[in-house]
């Protein structure tokens, strides 16, 4: 069974997105990386390219802005990365989001099951959204719990709306980039560390205690979701085996 990652990005360096390691948290487990690189206004491309891994292929792109409404150019950059996929399961990942080497052996124990299961598409991946630091967590509805992010590549799949989810097991992902927070007592992937040190400057001054406070009905809703685990009105573009 092959495997192949993928991601797209743009202006990396200006934007301070975690891309490199995002990437390299990547390669280990999957056996080709395709990543769609538009045309920056930093040195991305050159970024990515001193990785020098012969499992990554760059694809050099040019973004529409016509489409840029609703986030469908992310959504098509997704897809151009997609579309270069070789592997029997594909792994997607945002430039912002990082996978845990504590979770390698889960991902690929799941993904060899989902394969001899033909009952199953796609694996869902758990998040940790990290927010204003790299100590605090986003925590309540409007932090979204799962998405989609390894499935079968049939050719029938592809990348929808702002490139969030696709149409048509649970390790983490952590998202660096997104009211109620909460510590975060885990621990970060190895490919953030130096990151995260270089970053104590300014995520020293970030205090969460001061954020606005959640809506009454917030506050209600996600202590329904608390104690149950029922999230009200969650999205799902999927069906849960």
């Amino acid at each position: 069974m092959k495997i192949s990652g993928f991601s797209f990005v743009r202006n990396a360096v200006i934007f301070d997105y975690p891309v490199l390691e995002s990437i390299t948290s990547l390669l280990p487990i999957c056996d080709e990386v395709i990543v769609a690189v538009g045309k920056s206004d930093d040195n991305t491309l050159e970024l990515l390219q001193s990785l020098q891994s012969p499992k990554l292929k760059i694809i050099e792109t040019l973004w529409d802005d016509s489409l840029r409404q609703g986030g469908k150019i992310l959504a098509d950059q997704t897809n151009v990365a997609l579309a270069e996929c070789t592997g029997d399961w594909c792994i997607y990942l945002q430039a912002d989001e990082i996978l845990n080497e504590e979770d390698y052996t889960i991902i690929l124990s799941e993904i060899t099951k989902a394969d001899s299961n033909t009952k199953t598409d796609a694996l869902l991946f758990a998040y940790r959204h990290f927010y204003g630091s790299y100590d605090y967590l986003g925590a309540g509805r409007q932090w979204y719990r799962q998405e989609i992010r390894a499935f079968r590549n049939t050719g029938k799949v592809i990348s929808w709306g702002d490139a969030q989810g696709f149409k048509k097991v649970k390790n983490r992902t952590f998202e660096y980039g997104c009211y109620e927070l909460e510590r975060f007592t885990e621990t970060h992937p190895r490919v953030m560390h130096k990151r995260i040190e270089e970053s104590k400057e300014w995520t020293k001054y970030f205090d969460g205690s001061r954020l606005k406070p959640k809506p009454f009905r917030m506050k209600i809703t996600d202590a329904i979701e608390h104690l149950s685990g029922w999230r009200i009105g969650e999205y799902k573009n999927f069906i849960e085996v």
